[in-house]
């Protein structure tokens, strides 16, 4: 008798021991944190636009603590080497990856189509999957402050532009510059030179050198470093930053810079993934959405002159001004959008031409 009591003492104790292990091991894995990796098309030191996402993943990190792993890969080529990064990020064991540039798109979803219980987020693209989310910001939102401000402060008319890769976004960019800045200037120009590159200092400041030499008295960029706005400040004229603030780089010719602000929609999308909510979407936000903000003005920038940028703002905001608002001629001089009109997001999209007042 008493051998069997014994006997079945040890069973309990043996059968409790194990159940404590089994839960610690449940615990563990419950524990585990989500890996999200992250692609970078350029270094986290550009100051510009890598370095936008890269905040972004520090607010991640702030905000989840030790729920989450991040992993970044920078400098990552477009084409078949951010295939192969995105890849191995997926083979690691990363359940959330964010790749950051238009160019990725397609590599992104072959990869996503190799693992469909990964969920993958595009910047910038227009395709989407069951596991493939894409999101933007609407950055001519920003260039239309910027064209009224250079438009207002330009002595000679004439706007530079360093410009990166040739696609509808780049040109929206352009596009928006001129109008602005033409309706407070009608004569300015947007002078362009295009560098086929996000993110290449010795080119961009190359471009901004040969801008400068035509007459350019303010200079503004779609790449990535500060290159141009640090060849203004050398050379005494004056410019915008882009994505980041750079004014560390140009104290004086910095008159403000548009700010892309990634870190809310990051959190956003991990904590969806955390919660087993998260879906495919596609998502276009602006200043309404706090995806884009302008950095502090410069000494250079009147208060009269900040007031009215401000304004552009809230009425970007409120709906009450649209950056492609009619009448606008194209580059032939040729009405495309009639008075009081304004541009659809589908036409604004496919943007392949420029509006009057751009040579390129």
């Amino acid at each position: 008798m008493l051998c069997n009591m014994n006997r079945r003492r040890f069973l309990q104790a043996t059968a409790a021991t194990g159940l404590a292990a089994l839960q610690g091991i449940v615990s563990a894995w419950a524990a585990e944190p989500l890996k999200i990796g992250f692609v970078y098309v350029g270094p986290i030191g550009d100051y510009g636009w890598t370095h936008g996402h890269d905040l972004g993943r520090k607010a991640v990190e702030a905000h989840f603590g030790n729920k989450v792993k991040t992993t970044y890969v920078e400098s990552v080529a477009e084409g078949p080497d951010a295939e192969r990064v995105m890849r191995q990020l997926a083979q690691q064991g990363h359940g959330l990856i964010f790749t950051t540039s238009f160019g990725y798109m397609e590599q992104t979803l072959r990869v996503a189509r190799q693992f469909p219980k990964l969920k993958f987020e595009h910047a910038t693209g227009y395709k989407t999957a069951a596991n493939v989310s894409a999101y933007n910001a609407r950055f001519y939102e920003g260039r239309a402050v910027v064209g009224h401000i250079a438009g207002k402060l330009t002595r000679t008319g004439k706007i530079g532009y360093v410009a990166s890769v040739p696609i509808p976004e780049v040109v929206m960019g352009i596009n928006a510059t001129a109008l602005a800045a033409r309706k407070v200037r009608p004569d300015a120009e947007v002078r362009v030179v295009w560098v086929h590159t996000w993110f290449d200092p010795a080119r961009e400041a190359d471009a901004a050198r040969a801008l400068i030499d035509q007459g350019v008295d303010i200079m503004t960029q779609h790449t990535d470093s500060p290159a141009p706005l640090q060849v203004a400040e050398s050379r005494g004229i004056l410019g915008f930053g882009v994505a980041s603030d750079m004014k560390t780089y140009a104290p004086r010719a910095q008159l403000s810079a548009i700010l892309d602000l990634w870190g809310d929609y990051y959190i956003g999308r991990v904590q969806a993934v955390l919660d087993g909510t998260w879906k495919s979407q596609s998502i276009w936000y602006g200043f309404k959405d706090k995806m884009l903000a302008m950095a502090p003005y410069g000494e250079a920038v009147p208060e009269a002159l900040r007031q009215e940028a401000d304004a552009i703002v809230a009425g970007t905001i409120n709906g009450s001004y649209h950056a492609f608002t009619g009448p606008i001629k194209n580059h032939k001089g040729e009405i495309v959008v009639q008075d009081g009109a304004h541009m659809s997001d589908e036409d604004l999209l496919k943007m392949n031409w420029y509006v009057e007042g751009v040579t390129a």
